[in-house]
């Protein structure tokens, strides 16, 4: 309604003016759509129209380089008040705001500097780093980006629709996975309703409404900050709000009112997802 007021017109994606759209409405006239599908939709757009740039939000490497302006404020910010953070949680689609937060600290840690535990916290729903594998796969779903090596669950693996829109994709950053192997990083996936308890607990204390993506790391934070309250272990615990929840009131209502579930991925979806990786001799 924003986007419309200041003159934009907006296509919901899967969407009838590209081919992409068309072609995965066909097959699947109530397709949920996904982050892979809006991608492919849009690098359409912009191939087909001279005058139309595309500019990539997450995934790509570069913009994960980009972001960790995030990370270094939150050093400077750490030593302000004279602390360091035993624990680091994000959470993870793409991975740009994760890797944002996460590689500075990781420089810290490879150069001796800090110890800490680094998590992401992906849907349970959408789980590309605990259950994707790792391999070469185009980062949209029908196929125009190049190849690239992540942890994926396929790029034509459509998530249920749950209410991170933010985190429904398929694959994981190059850079994230690569990390993610190297073993400087662990994972974590989480159901939404626990997500949005901890949001709606998260709003009540802190007076700010978190996006459904952050409240992924949230939920993580929380359940961290228990253990901790069980273990009499006293850790000073870094996560990043990434984003407000003004635009996702209909979700929190639905949650209010009992009318949110929990979505899981299939093994069966991902198996013929995972079918269709392409095949690198």
């Amino acid at each position: 309604m924003m986007m419309q007021t200041w003159g934009a017109k907006v296509h919901p994606s899967p969407s009838t003016v590209t081919e992409t759209g068309r072609n995965i409405l066909e097959n699947d006239p109530s397709s949920p759509g996904s982050l892979g599908i809006a991608i492919s939709e849009a690098v359409e757009v912009a191939a087909k129209n001279a005058d139309t740039k595309y500019c990539l939000g997450s995934v790509l490497n570069h913009v994960l380089l980009h972001q960790t302006v995030i990370g270094e404020e939150c050093i400077k910010q750490m030593e302000a008040i004279g602390e360091t953070p035993d624990v680091i949680i994000g959470c993870t689609g793409g991975g740009s705001n994760f890797g944002g937060l996460a590689f500075p600290f990781i420089r810290e840690k490879l150069s001796g500097k800090i110890n800490p535990v680094i998590r992401a916290v992906e849907p349970a729903a959408c789980p590309s780093l605990t259950k994707g594998v790792y391999a070469y796969d185009y980062g949209d779903t029908a196929g125009m980006t190049p190849l690239m090596k992540m942890h994926t669950l396929g790029h034509d693996f459509i998530p249920d629709p749950i209410h991170a829109g933010g985190l429904r994709y398929h694959g994981m950053a190059p850079l994230i996975s690569h990390v993610y192997e190297l073993g400087f990083m662990e994972t974590l996936a989480i159901p939404q309703t626990e997500c949005f308890e901890g949001a709606i607990h998260f709003a009540r204390t802190e007076g700010l409404i978190p996006a459904p993506e952050p409240a992924h790391a949230i939920a993580a934070t929380i359940r961290e900050a228990l253990r901790c309250k069980e273990t009499g272990e006293a850790k000073v615990i870094l996560t990043a709000m990434c984003g407000h929840g003004h635009f996702d009131l209909p979700a929190y209502e639905k949650y209010l009112q009992g009318g949110l579930v929990d979505l899981s991925f299939s093994e069966e979806r991902i198996k013929a997802s995972m079918a269709n990786i392409p095949r690198l001799s």
